[in-house]
């Protein structure tokens, strides 16, 4: 065992490395700093060394930070052989009600789905419910009212989803004072998020096709050396 009294930054990386691998899951940057028994600050730095270095050398996994946590997760130029190998399906783009309630969640959250229902105009539940089996929301306590309804807020899967470390990366709205101006700023958010999914969609794609320009490339190749083997054969003979 490695005496975490004298661990130099490589062994911090492979460390951090290790959890994350095992995890699974995102994991609390202060959470790994307790346990290497280092600042929050090398452990920053660490994952960041880390992440440059998966993306330099075009790894299959790449490390990434979503709020005051870390996660090691496949890059997404493979998605498309990943979903072969294990038989899953791309997720289905996210509707109009979807993003317009996600929307209200991200800027304006953790709110209650009275909240989101008053904004909107309409009926929420099942949109809620259905962002939550997705898993880019959550409940997040109770609000101190009558009834105490539930409070949701978005997840570190909307994070991923959108490309972002943190909602701060969000683009700013303009100030909104009444409900007027806050219907106003939902529909600027939508437009952002919409913008947002597309690039990554977008990314995801170009990826896609640029692996099967390079396979149908090899495959050419492949039939234009075929076809001048007979030919080298006969100058041969």
């Amino acid at each position: 065992m490695i005496s975490l009294e004298h661990m130099d930054s490589q062994e911090i990386e492979s460390a951090i490395e290790a959890i994350l691998f095992v995890s699974g899951e995102p994991v609390k940057i202060s959470r790994i700093a307790d346990v290497l028994g280092v600042s929050e600050t090398e452990i920053e730095l660490a994952g960041d060394r880390l992440r440059d270095n998966y993306s330099f050398v075009r790894r299959g996994i790449r490390l990434v930070r979503l709020e005051d946590t870390l996660q090691l997760c496949s890059s997404p130029e493979y998605a498309d052989y990943i979903r072969k190998a294990l038989e899953t399906r791309k997720p289905p783009q996210l509707s109009q009600p979807a993003l317009e309630v996600l929307s209200i969640i991200a800027y304006f959250g953790p709110v209650t789905r009275a909240y989101i229902e008053q904004i909107r105009g309409v009926d929420s539940s099942y949109t809620v419910s259905l962002l939550q089996e997705r898993e880019l929301i959550e409940s997040c306590g109770r609000l101190a009212a009558p009834g105490r309804p539930m409070l949701f807020r978005t997840t570190h899967a909307f994070l991923r989803t959108f490309g972002i470390e943190s909602l701060k990366e969000l683009p700013e709205l303009p100030h909104v004072e009444g409900q007027n101006d806050e219907k106003e700023g939902i529909q600027n958010a939508i437009i952002e998020l919409k913008a947002r999914e597309a690039e990554i969609a977008s990314l995801h794609e170009s990826i896609e096709e640029s692996q099967l320009a390079s396979e149908q490339e090899i495959s050419e190749e492949e039939i234009s050396d075929s076809e001048e083997t007979p030919a080298e054969a006969d100058t041969e003979q």
